[in-house]
């Protein structure tokens, strides 16, 4: 006689040992299609079809010709082409190193050295710098950097910057967008590898105390490593966001009037194409240099850090 599982979910045996087949449940069923529909709408949309255009585009001039990689020679030959990726490489750099470090090391200090209420508080803080919106960042940012008006502006003419000019000088830009970018963004990050950490169980965690493991240790050799999947997603976003950035160079370039080269990055050097030039053709080759060097860092995060890889315990 054939034994079935309640549920419908698992094969089951007979008392002798046989095994016998059941009836398994489609796998999300409609629900999970019309759960997901909305966004794969949106993805065609936003994100396949115009990348598409940009590339179609990319290989053809104003007139619809093919070119091949015509437009990606020209742009590339463009003496602006490589001081504007120079630029963001320095950039993400800098803001990459930082958010890792100082997210997770804040998050790490959150979940297992401060009382909950204190770190309920702070997390709230750090979080309020995101609800902005980056053209707000940036104003902020502005009064905060002009040493006339600054409530540190001592501190700014302590370190050498008599004026608003003097700070916004070229070589100063990386370290001031990653400031920015740092204050609205890195708060956010922290709370979600807060969140990370509160999945490690604490069986794991007082095991590590029982072998002798301190705090420091616990984090560097357990907690770390047991939200690598988390570290690089936050990367790849990031990074994703950062070979983007453009409306706060571009402000500070119109803040400044002038010092700031109004091709600082990729986006504005593709825009300056677009919309000064006319050329959408050569800008869309920026995007797709951009695109391709979004999707050959995101491959290596992905491959080393095994973020779709399921663990056998999950």
């Amino acid at each position: 006689m054939t034994s079935l599982d309640i549920r419908g979910a698992a094969p089951a045996a007979d008392p002798i040992g046989r095994r016998t087949s059941v009836r398994r449940p489609a796998a999300g069923g409609l629900a999970g299609y019309l759960f997901v529909s909305g966004y794969v709408v949106l993805l065609l949309a936003f994100g396949v079809f115009p990348t598409g255009y940009a590339a179609y585009l990319a290989l053809t001039n104003d007139r619809g010709q093919f070119t091949g990689l015509g437009q990606f020679v020209k742009v590339v030959q463009d003496f602006r082409f490589l001081p504007a990726f120079g630029d963001i490489v320095v950039y993400l750099v800098l803001w990459l190193v930082l958010l890792v470090v100082l997210s997770v090391g804040a998050a790490v200090i959150l979940r297992g050295r401060m009382r909950p209420g204190l770190s309920a508080t702070l997390r709230f803080l750090f979080y309020v710098p995101g609800a902005l919106a980056g053209i707000a960042s940036v104003l902020v940012w502005l009064f905060m950097l002009d040493p006339s008006v600054s409530p540190v502006g001592w501190l700014i003419s302590a370190a050498g910057f008599g004026n608003f000019a003097a700070v916004l000088a070229p070589g100063n830009l990386p370290v001031i967008l990653v400031l920015i970018a740092f204050w609205a963004g890195a708060g956010g990050w922290m709370v979600v590898m807060y969140g990370a950490l509160n999945n490690i169980p604490d069986e794991v965690i007082e095991a590590a105390r029982i072998d002798g493991a301190g705090p420091w240790r616990t984090a560097w050799s357990v907690q770390i490593p047991m939200i690598k999947k988390w570290i690089a997603y936050m990367t790849i976003l990031a990074f994703a966001a950062g070979t983007q950035i453009f409306v706060e160079p571009q402000l500070l370039q119109t803040a400044s009037l002038g010092r700031v080269s109004p091709t600082w990055s990729p986006n504005q050097l593709a825009y300056l194409y677009a919309f000064q030039k006319g050329d959408f053709n050569g800008a869309a080759a920026i995007s797709i240099f951009l695109l391709v060097l979004g999707l050959a860092c995101a491959g290596v995060l992905v491959t080393r850090s095994g973020l779709f890889t399921v663990d056998d315990n999950e």
